[in-house]
């Protein structure tokens, strides 16, 4: 017989038991930070990504995404809030040491981008999965054009210890399979995700306006007004990166991926991957032998799914990620919702890792029914209310079953039930630094002024002053700031020994293909299970 699933307040009360509580310890987690690479007059910089810092295609943390100017920092997996914010400014530290005159743009929309001034794709040596890596980012240019690849996020990874997962998997996992519990646990937080996820956006958004030159030749229909010169904004916005100027891409609205259970997300992911798309087949995939795209599917690799969080399972050499899913099941989660924040020298601060925390286990413990495509699309009008207008006074969003409510009274309402979990990780192990960072966003909910996206616009009008001038002071202040910090996790040492490691994995690959990239690349799709 199936069992009743456990309420919120009955999942709390059942792991605050002594025996319980030290099984939520050693939340896991992970950082990924984007950063446009800038000229000192804050342009786009057009020189290859740094040799001296090691291959993009193969270093641990100092990758590049989209573009060659376009940095990744990733820090490695880590159960304590101090270590990751410490290897993050190690990170930071040793490349801003080896940019030269460069400097890293701390906003997410981007810098100027002059329109004679191409935006170089990430190259990523001479090897079949480096060329391919880069082909990749061809098609996508292709596809909704180099602009909107150039929009920096954080990038925040997440997993529950082992022990959390055996003692929930006794409480109520009905005797089955580990595995197949965590993952549908999993689908069932992103599912909630969805439906509370404009909460993210409303407080770590931090994208309000842009330069104009991001919008040169592009059609729009939001009412921007002007700041400066040619600074563009919305006044109650709360992340225009998360807007259709950005990464909820209007283009892939209609792909209806499920995520009700992981056999229909990944049935789902793949038949889009497989499935053709005339718009995309007009650009041509090899054109007068030229590769233009990977393939002119609706999504050429699985990465190309725009989405504010995904499931994720660690890949084995060669492996796709619905493949890793589909084998092994879901082993962690990846926001993707979170702005660059301008008043950390790293794009995130230690309250927000932990208000995260809260966030995550909060959709995780709260019960979630199967998504549907009626409560699909008021998630979705939700979610695009806040990021345009989301500070907007008195502002309603919809409540599945018909309701509408002011976004601050249902703010009040989620928070009500986040401050219990905030306390349940204060009990285990947050010495009082969950409660803390909740009370903190909950004074945004209350007071809008206090988001981010508000004081970047404050500061902004306070001087009439354009996003460059603006987003470049921060950056000097932070390449100074970093210059003279001193090392808080790793040595200078271990950044030039895993630069030259990276050289040496990057040349064993190219060593090691026997294929020609044709070759390569249908036997990468060949076996594409549909």
């Amino acid at each position: 017989m199936t069992q009743t699933p456990l309420s919120l307040a009955q999942r709390i009360q059942a792991l605050q038991a002594p025996d319980k509580l030290p099984a939520i310890k050693g939340i896991r987690r992970g950082i990924e930070r984007e950063s446009l690479r800038i000229t000192p007059d804050g342009q786009l910089a057009q020189t290859p990504h740094p040799g001296s810092l090691g291959s993009a295609l193969t270093h641990a943390h100092i990758t590049t995404d989209f573009s060659e100017s376009l940095m990744e920092f990733i820090t490695p997996v880590s159960d304590s809030v101090e270590t990751l914010m410490a290897q993050l400014s190690d990170i930071h530290r040793y490349v801003v040491r080896h940019l030269g005159e460069e400097q890293l743009w701390p906003l997410s929309m981007p810098c100027l981008l002059k329109a004679d001034a191409p935006i170089p794709l990430a190259r990523y040596g001479s090897s079949n999965i480096g060329r391919m890596k880069t082909l990749y980012r061809q098609g996508l240019h292709h596809r909704y054009g180099s602009r909107m690849q150039v929009i920096s996020g954080v990038h925040f990874n997440v997993s529950m210890p082992d022990s959390f997962w055996i003692e929930w998997h006794e409480l109520e996992g009905n005797g089955g399979c580990l595995q197949d519990f965590v993952s549908e646990a999993y689908l069932g937080l992103i599912r909630n995700f969805y439906r509370f996820g404009w909460l993210i956006p409303y407080l770590f958004g931090a994208s309000p306006a842009l330069c104009g030159s991001f919008l040169q030749g592009r059609e729009h229909r939001l009412p921007f007004e002007q700041l400066g010169k040619g600074t563009l904004y919305l006044p109650h916005a709360t992340s225009l990166r998360l807007s259709d100027l950005g990464y909820t891409n209007s283009a892939q609205a209609g792909l209806n991926i499920s995520l009700n259970s992981l056999d229909e997300y990944v049935a789902t992911l793949r038949r889009a991957i497989g499935t053709h798309a005339p718009e995309f087949a007009r650009i041509g995939v090899k054109v007068d032998g030229e590769y233009r795209q990977l393939n002119d599917n609706v999504l050429q690799i699985e990465n190309e799914l725009y989405a504010p969080i995904r499931p994720k399972r660690t890949t084995e050499s060669g492996e796709k990620p619905s493949e890793a899913l589909a084998a092994r099941g879901v082993e962690y989660i990846e926001v993707r919702s979170v702005d660059v924040n301008p008043f950390s020298a790293v794009g995130i601060e230690p309250g927000q890792i932990r208000f995260l925390d809260t966030f995550v286990l909060w959709c995780l413990l709260t019960p979630s029914a199967p998504l549907h495509e009626e409560e699909i699309a008021l998630n979705r009008r939700n979610f695009t209310k806040v990021v345009l207008e989301g500070r907007k006074p008195g502002l309603e969003l919809e409540v599945f079953g018909g309701d509408t409510l002011p976004l601050a009274a249902l703010g009040e309402r989620y928070f009500a039930e986040l401050a219990e979990v905030a306390g349940l990780l204060d009990a285990c192990c947050g010495r009082g630094c969950y409660g803390k960072a909740h009370q903190q966003q909950l004074e945004a909910i209350r007071d809008p002024s206090l988001t981010l996206s508000a004081r970047v616009l404050k500061e902004l009008m306070a001087s009439n002053e354009d996003i460059l001038p603006y987003g470049l002071a921060l950056s000097r202040r932070y390449q100074l700031l970093l210059q003279q910090s001193r090392p808080r996790f790793w040595e200078d040492g271990y950044f030039d020994e895993e630069g030259a490691r990276s050289l040496a994995r990057q040349r064993k690959i190219e060593r090691a293909d026997t294929l020609s990239f044709d070759e390569f690349l249908q036997g990468y799709f060949s076996h594409q299970q549909l």
